[in-house]
């Protein structure tokens, strides 16, 4: 029993890490994106940066990962949900605005892209090198990593996918602020719905396996 706890422990370490890494590169993702198109305000809110402790949020970083994973350990589907502190840009020049915002988006949610494809590199290596513990190690982080790159890109304020929306369905501001009040219900109400819960899963599912095959692609030609 102790040993089963101590496993248990050992195993929700490892995924609030992997988690960690995840949220600490898709805010950097955002911040980097920002500061090369100009943007001065993250460099100056110190967010140019790998440190986590510059994007951890208390509730969403710390509290709610660290509960949901030791709620659900020994359970056999470990959960976990987060989220890191909101990277801000001035956007300040209307002609300029779209594009900085768009594409700083797109630097956080292609982070996780990148991270996805280091763990498969890494996985294709543990595969060859026969480290089973290392290999799994890799494994979450690529199903992890794309877990929130799907979520992130559900166009509903305030995920990432909200920015694509409020630019290309030229939706008023109010209209997009009184769906941001709501976004967390409504993120809760599309996980829990069967039918949006399969497609989320199934777009999770398709995107690991890319790298999956990329890992598996590494491993025949080294081998």
């Amino acid at each position: 029993m102790q040993m089963d706890l101590l496993s248990q422990i050992r195993e929700g370490g490892i995924l609030y890490i992997l988690l960690l890494i995840a949220i600490t590169m898709h805010e950097y993702g955002h911040a980097l994106f920002a500061d090369k198109l100009g943007d001065k305000l993250p460099r100056a809110e110190g967010r140019v940066t790998i440190n986590p402790m510059a994007h951890i949020d208390t509730m969403g970083t710390v509290i709610l990962p660290i509960l949901t994973i030791a709620l659900s350990m020994g359970s056999g589907f470990p959960m976990v949900f987060g989220w890191g502190k909101p990277v801000n840009v001035m956007l300040a020049d209307p002609k300029t605005r779209a594009r900085i915002d768009i594409l700083s988006t797109m630097g956080g949610v292609s982070m996780n892209l990148v991270i996805a494809l280091v763990s498969a590199i890494l996985l294709a290596i543990f595969e060859i090198l026969a480290m089973p513990d290392f290999s799994q190690i890799a494994l979450t982080s690529i199903y992890l990593n794309c877990v929130l790159f799907v979520i992130n890109m559900i166009p509903v304020p305030p995920l990432d996918g909200s920015v694509f929306l409020k630019y290309f369905s030229k939706i008023s501001t109010e209209t997009y602020y009184t769906i941001a009040r709501w976004g967390i219900v409504i993120l809760i109400a599309l996980i829990n719905i069967p039918f949006t819960s399969r497609i989320i899963m199934m777009l999770v599912k398709f995107l690991a396996t890319i790298f999956l095959l990329i890992a598996g692609l590494i491993v025949e030609i080294i081998k």
